[in-house]
């Protein structure tokens, strides 16, 4: 009986160990390091250079903008109207139609400007 004691109180450590080893296989596994990910490159050997490029909308599609149409305060809170307008231009890029979508949005924020103390 105390051979077979011993075994029960060495059983859960054995758990223990392999799950700490199952855990940290499956860490290198999952790194960079790992002959699974030997064909992946994580850094870049050269700094990527981004050049900006002009884009002009084209003059088929029309241009979508919101424009702010009121600004009011109320109850502490500075609330702004924005209204959606289709805006349509012709290849020389001057504005040939301006319609509203009929979309709005709210903003609403706190007005800081009341409270300076804090």
């Amino acid at each position: 009986m105390i051979k077979g004691d011993r075994i029960m109180k060495k059983r859960p450590m054995l758990y223990v160990g392999l799950l700490i080893i199952t855990l940290g296989f499956a860490a290198y596994l999952d790194s960079p390091f790992s002959i699974l990910n030997i064909n992946y490159s994580y850094t870049a050997d050269q700094p990527v250079i981004a050049e900006p490029v002009d884009v002009k909308p084209s003059a088929d599609d029309p241009e979508v903008v919101e424009k702010l149409e009121k600004t009011e305060k109320k109850d502490g809170y500075i609330i702004e109207t924005y209204k959606e307008y289709e805006i349509v231009r012709d290849k020389d890029g001057k504005i040939v139609s301006n319609e509203p979508t009929g979309k709005e949005d709210t903003l609403k924020y706190y007005d800081y400007s009341k409270n300076k103390d804090r």
